[in-house]
């Protein structure tokens, strides 16, 4: 037992009793400006009536994409989130950043060290053994008077949450890209199979104009339209070929996979879901989407780091002790007639730096204030977002019921056109004309349903990839509340 004066005792505990005193200002999360002049508005412009949907598929939570309906898109973005290697390097972060904030934990508590060591004599005359033992320990700890460790845990907490929402957006961008692909992938397979449709149309259309040029009903130039046509939808044939080729390889690399021995099969039955896109009040963005999560927790980080440097200003305390033990046996090692120990305390304060202190103070505030300004930037970047994706699904929905009319009378058009060729009361002029109006209203609808889809998926990202389920419970709580 190792004993005490009174008066090292009641440093100690006068030491340990000391509330450490942050000198970081207290910190709430910033207005999205600070002249007013930006405000959270209670809807969003472009679609001011915006509601929450009531998707007919029920899915679980956060898995939007199974909102398509396409099983392959959904075992693919699925494996996003495990090997997708950008998203393994954020999630690496992530434990990197973890392991600093539990570092910084524990330089708030006490470090020890103990060592030890044995030796043995004894005469050449074969006199008696003689053993040596010695056993030291000491420890140390910093008294954190002024919050300086204290702010270092709160800025590596707010560093390590900061790293888990760039993980989080990283994922939802990877997957949202993913999706991107896949759905135009989709839709080149059906402009693919309606343009081999087409070109079987236009291979007939040849053989009837040859047919025509033999009995001397048309002429050469007749025949040369027609195959001009014909080889024009081959080659636009061979291009969405190295479209869909390229989209593939860029999902592979999505999914972690060798492009080389990755591949999508074309499937006959394209999927044209649409899905409605629950809607949302615009200040629900500043807890769901998780970008906006990663700026506040830097803006909390740079908060803690004003903190520390003004720490600086104020002397450090520092308490060690120190126990050593020397025996000629093991039995003697812990006596006290053998033992040493010592208790000291020491400080330490800067008294002239020439401005270095208050020059990192000054770069701290300065750093908070960037923050801010990202954090703001990031908030008004997504309100953007939202606003110009609902602007796009309003247009997309509206030009569809034209699209959609177009096809049907660009249809009867080419029938009409074709017929009276055959019949010899039309020139081929005329139905090459109408097949090119015929098969650009059929891309055109095409192409408005991918970007139908493709903007509820841009949407779906821009509110944070989560919505509120039917119990109200949100979809994405990445910002703790109150002072951090």
């Amino acid at each position: 037992m190792i004993a005490l004066s009174s008066r090292s005792v009641a440093a100690l505990a006068l030491a340990l009793a000391l509330p450490g005193c942050s000198m970081a200002p207290a910190y709430r999360v910033p207005t999205l400006s600070g002249d007013g002049r930006a405000a959270v508005t209670d809807a969003f412009k472009a679609d001011p009536g915006w509601q929450a949907a009531q998707p007919a598929d029920a899915i679980a939570k956060g898995a939007w994409w199974e909102l398509f309906g396409d099983p392959t898109l959904n075992a693919l973005t699925a494996r996003v989130a495990v090997t997708n290697q950008t998203v393994a390097q954020y999630r690496a972060a992530v434990v990197q950043a973890q392991a600093a904030y539990r570092q910084s934990r524990a330089a708030q508590l006490p470090s020890v060290s103990a060592s030890g060591t044995t030796s043995s004599s004894a005469s050449m005359a074969g006199g008696a053994r003689t053993d040596a033992n010695a056993l030291s320990a000491s420890a140390a700890w910093e008294v954190d008077l002024w919050g300086r460790l204290a702010d270092t845990a709160r800025q590596s907490a707010a560093q390590a949450q900061t790293s888990a929402a760039d993980l989080a957006n990283a994922t939802l961008s990877a997957q949202a890209t993913l999706a991107g692909d896949y759905l135009q992938l989709r839709a080149l397979d059906a402009q693919a199979a309606m343009l081999d449709e087409t070109i079987a149309g236009y291979t007939r259309a040849l053989d009837i104009t040859r047919n025509k040029l033999n009995v001397g009903t048309v002429s050469r130039a007749d025949v040369d339209t027609a195959q001009t046509t014909l080889s024009n939808a081959l080659a636009s044939r061979e291009d969405l070929r190295r479209q869909r080729a390229a989209l593939e390889a860029a999902i592979a690399v999505l999914v972690g996979e060798n492009p080389s021995a990755f591949t999508l099969a074309v499937v006959a039955d394209w999927r044209q879901n649409v899905p409605d896109v629950p809607g949302l009040l615009p200040a629900d963005l500043l807890q769901r989407r998780p970008d906006i999560a990663s700026a506040e927790r830097a803006v909390a980080a740079a908060n803690a780091n004003i903190g520390i440097q003004r720490a600086a200003f104020f002397p450090t305390l520092s308490l060690s002790g120190s126990l050593s033990s020397s025996a000629s046996n093991s039995a003697q090692l812990l006596s006290a007639g053998t033992s040493v120990w010592s208790l000291g305390a020491s400080s330490a304060l800067t008294l002239l730096d020439f401005g270095g202190r208050a020059a990192k103070v000054k770069q701290a505030r300065a750093a908070y204030d960037q923050t801010v300004a990202a954090y703001r930037q990031t908030v008004l970047s997504a309100f953007q977002e939202v606003e110009t994706q609902l602007a796009a699904a309003q247009s997309y929905r509206a030009e569809a019921t034209h699209y959609a009319t177009a096809v049907q009378s660009a249809g009867r058009a080419e029938t009409i056109a074709r017929n009276a060729y055959v019949a010899g009361t039309a020139d081929y002029t005329t139905v090459t004309s109408a097949q090119a109006t015929a098969y650009a209203a059929r891309v055109n609808l095409i192409q408005n349903t991918l970007n139908r889809q493709q903007t509820a998926v841009t949407l779906i990202k821009a509110i944070g990839g989560h919505w509120q389920d039917e119990n109200g419970s949100p979809g994405m709580q990445l910002v703790p509340q109150g002072r951090h």
